[in-house]
């Protein structure tokens, strides 16, 4: 592979540095100043861009009201962004503002903009606010859903009912670029823009589209060369969105250029770190249902023909080839994806531990007496529930001394969910009693069954459940993907717009810059306590007689992560071309075989095949619960991110012929 140097002879469009992939998660100042001092030069318009949303962590965001973090959080990595974005004089944007993007939660981080702005030391602020919101209204929902308009977002979801609209407090919808674009032409000096639920990449498309001065709309979209442009911005805007993600070893953040002719190059900001083809490639991978294919609002992103290329620097990785297909262009309506969430009932949990061998051997009959002594004692009961068990440490034998080849400890959560708070607990409490003091075949120990008492709680009340009752998609009508500007056309998203801070207009140099004052200085630097980089790359050693003997033994990366709250997907990424050949060619991992790695019936997987840019394999399936389709961070949760359903891959036995053929293909490497 040649190696080429970072800029070359290409024409740059725009800068843009995200500094974490959560914003509230914390950030390195230093790094980010960095990159943007390294960038600057270039004299292409800059902006801070990141992301502030996901359906990751559950539902209770919608259904509660609730931010993803304290905004003690948000105010920290505020606090740090306005001061970069007012010493180099750039833009700051970030989307699905305190996680959800709900208008409530756009409002409140304008506040914290101007909570911030009003502290000592920043009398110099002044910053033009633009808040998009993308909160839409339960009627026209409803309207579109009778006109059959909306379908799931997904083969796990299930169809959209009236009743689901109506008892969700709130549904936002995923704004494409259009609104960010919309938002910046008609205000082109604006410093900040708190963006509602966006589809990720939207704020990275719409300012690089805004840098270009060209927006490659109506008929050009039907262009190659529009298609090449718009399958840059939305293929670096999916990389940029989780930070630095796509580097090696992970970093916090990342930055990135765009040319004229849709190459971009993509850098971490750790200085330890690199983007290479692998990782960049490999991360079209993540959390996504498919790695080539990647659905949007307006269309979709096609990446069969991408390429990556190392730069000479060894830390920057040159990107072309992603195409964007325009709905419009095949003849197919807008879509938008909605998100909603209700309340499902009221949680409550005890939990505690068993160490009775006997009880142990027991337990499946045993657990099955405990949910039948809780519905005999609540008969007559108004309202409804139900009972079930997380189960810790089955089918695992002890290692300690005095029980040596028994079974080994049992960690029991018991978890109800009811009409009321008053009734969930009642259950547990009803079933707390009948695991201590229940009896079994063989039990020879009668002054309780259970350890309990965790933290000095016989029970728990965990409040309010939350499920995700709305992910789908809604067809639009010409124009309805735009922002309204003038208050009275039919666009479903708007904006208000705000001077925040007292200090005097900075105007924008010609490239879109503004510039710093010269008593800017460099922030000290500092160690983050919560540092992604490993501090040790080294490895356990293997000797030379060492084969592999399941899969994880390998792979270079093999993980879980939601796809969406309805479905899990797992990715098997390999570090040398020969393995993923001798993988791919030796056919072990196939539908089949996978189906029962993962748990799922064949016929139930979303999507299976490899992804030779990545030298990866990848297979999607529904988030299930008693083989029926669930989605993430309802009742019995344990896993909403799925980070840790990869094991039963990880652990996939190599057949003998496959070892014998790596033993031989490590031979001759």
């Amino acid at each position: 592979m040649t190696k080429s140097q970072p800029h070359d002879d290409l024409e740059p469009v725009c800068n843009i540095v995200t500094p974490v992939g959560m914003l509230g998660y914390g950030l390195k100042e230093e790094q980010t100043a960095d990159a943007l001092e390294r960038l600057l030069p270039n004299g292409a318009p800059t902006a801070i861009i990141l992301d502030s949303g996901s359906t990751d962590s559950g539902p209770e965001k919608l259904a509660l009201g609730k931010m993803s973090l304290p905004r003690s959080s948000y105010v920290k990595d505020l606090t740090k962004l306005l001061r970069l974005a007012v010493r180099f004089g750039v833009p700051l944007l970030f989307s699905s503002a305190g996680g959800d993007g709900s208008d409530e939660h756009v409002r409140e981080l304008v506040g914290v903009i101007e909570e911030i702005a009003a502290m000592e030391g920043n009398e110099h602020y002044k910053l033009k606010t633009i808040a998009l919101f993308s909160g839409i209204d339960k009627s026209l929902v409803l309207e579109r859903l009778r006109a059959g308009a909306i379908s799931g977002c997904g083969k796990p979801v299930p169809a959209l009912t009236e009743d689901d609209i109506a008892l969700a407090p709130r549904i936002v919808a995923q704004m494409g670029p259009e609104p960010f674009i919309d938002a910046m032409k008609a205000n082109p000096d604006f410093n900040v823009i708190v963006g509602g639920r966006a589809y990720d990449p939207s704020p990275y498309v719409a300012f690089a589209a805004f840098a270009r001065r060209k927006q490659l709309e109506g008929k050009d979209t039907a262009l190659p060369e529009s298609q090449k442009m718009w399958g840059a911005l939305t293929h670096f805007g999916k990389l940029m969105e989780c930070g630095g993600q796509c580097a090696t070893p992970k970093s916090h953040g990342a930055s990135v250029c765009l040319y004229a002719d849709g190459t971009f190059d993509i850098s971490p900001s750790e200085p330890t770190a690199r983007c290479t083809p692998i990782t960049v490639a490999a991360h079209t991978l993540y959390e996504k249902t498919r790695p080539d294919i990647l659905s949007g609002p307006g269309g979709y992103l096609d990446l069969t023909a991408s390429t990556y290329e190392q730069l000479e620097d060894g830390r920057t990785c040159r990107v072309r080839g992603g195409l964007f297909k325009f709905s419009r262009d095949l003849g197919k309506p807008y879509q938008v994806k909605l998100e909603g969430a209700s309340i499902a009932g009221y949680r409550s949990m005890y939990m505690g531990s068993l160490k009775d061998p006997i009880l142990i051997n027991e337990l499946d009959g045993f657990l099955e007496q405990v949910k039948l002594y809780a519905t005999t004692q609540h008969e007559g009961n108004e309202g409804e529930w139900e009972l079930d068990f997380h189960v810790y440490g089955e089918n695992q034998v002890s290692a300690l001394p005095e029980s040596a080849g028994q079974p080994s400890e049992i960690f029991l959560i018991g978890e109800a969910l009811a009409t009321t708070q008053a009734l969930a607990t009642s259950i547990v409490s009803t079933a707390r009693v009948a695991t201590i003091h229940g009896s079994y075949p063989g039990q020879k120990a009668t002054s309780g069954n259970f350890a309990y008492g965790h933290g000095g709680k016989l029970e728990v009340e965990l409040g309010p459940c939350a499920q995700f009752s709305i992910y789908h998609l809604m067809d639009l009508n010409e124009g309805e993907e735009r922002l309204r500007i003038d208050g009275n056309d039919t666009s479903l998203f708007s904006q208000d717009i705000s001077i925040i801070g007292r200090g005097e207009e900075r105007k924008r140099s010609s490239n879109g810059v503004i510039p710093p004052p010269n008593s800017a200085t460099k922030p000290a630097v500092k160690r983050s306590l919560y540092d992604w980089t490993s501090r040790s790359s080294k490895k356990r050693p293997r000797s030379e007689q060492d084969l592999p003997a399941v899969l994880g033994d390998v792979a270079r990366i093999l993980r879980s992560k939601n796809a969406g709250p309805f479905e899990i997907t797992f990715d098997v990424m390999f570090d040398r071309k020969e393995i993923y050949e001798l993988v791919k060619n030796s056919n072990i991992l196939n539908s089949t075989a996978v189906a029962k790695l993962v748990g799922v019936q064949e016929e139930d997987i979303v999507w299976c095949g490899f992804y030779d840019q990545a030298l990866g394999f990848k297979v999607t399936i529904p988030r299930l619960r008693r083989n029926k389709p669930v989605a993430s961070g309802g009742f019995m949760e344990n896993d909403v991110q799925a980070s840790q359903k990869y094991i039963g891959l990880l652990n996939m036995k190599l057949p003998d012929i496959f070892v014998q053929s790596w033993k031989e293909l490590s031979e001759h490497c």
